[in-house]
């Protein structure tokens, strides 16, 4: 969903060049050790951040992590960097940047985790190169997560979830964690689920929340 523009949210950014990178040159690696106070820790990805809650209660309940936060809206990114500076979340910056990019944004092997919270659709069949679990995106996924690493996948809407299903069980990975009602099944996950503003808003509705978890290591 396309964000009102605030004012306040684009001027926020342009004064903290430190914590958010604004389109960085995919041609030019990008230097993370200089952007977190501790680049040794572990680093995950979040790809369409929104307004950030999701990750910005992960890097507040996680110090010892490092969190990347990627989002295309100005605004968006304005309201994830307020959050950022109000909690004084030290481990994580965020990339105003195409996803598409990510393998250029990114070292090899880098990341532990990439999370797709509630991704756009992208419902006509036109569209289908758009959508974050399309077989290109799985490769670019591929190049930069760790050999143990693995993507941790949520939505409300049951054709993505079927495609994303399809999608990346055409490309060979491993389903870790499957649940078609993430919010009433008696599943366990690796860790305690934190809610997107799109999550709260669905499950209030009453709609199942779709979630797995997806790794490219071979069983």
């Amino acid at each position: 969903m396309r964000l009102r523009n605030k004012p306040w949210a684009i001027k926020l950014v342009n004064e903290h060049p430190e914590s958010v990178l604004q389109n960085p040159d995919p041609a030019k690696k990008i230097n993370w050790d200089k952007r977190f106070a501790d680049f040794s820790q572990p680093l995950e990805i979040e790809v369409g951040s929104g307004k950030g809650r999701f990750i910005t209660t992960l890097a507040a309940q996680h110090p010892e992590r490092n969190f990347v936060a990627i989002e295309l809206q100005t605004t968006a990114a304005g309201i994830i960097l307020r959050t950022k500076l109000e909690k004084h979340l030290d481990n994580l910056q965020i990339l105003r940047g195409d996803a598409a990019d990510i393998n250029r944004f990114f070292a090899p092997n880098s990341t532990n985790i990439i999370y797709l919270n509630f991704s756009d659709p992208w419902p006509k069949t036109r569209h289908e190169k758009r959508r974050l679990t399309y077989k290109a995106f799985l490769s670019k996924y591929q190049e930069v997560l760790t050999p143990n690493g693995h993507i941790e996948f949520k939505t409300d809407n049951s054709g993505l979830f079927a495609y994303s299903v399809k999608s990346m069980n055409n490309f060979g990975m491993h389903f870790d964690f499957v649940s078609v009602d993430l919010h009433h099944e008696k599943v366990e996950i690796t860790q305690k689920n934190i809610e997107t503003e799109y999550e709260q808003k669905f499950a209030a509705k009453g709609n199942p929340i779709y979630a797995l978890y997806a790794s490219f290591k071979a069983k």
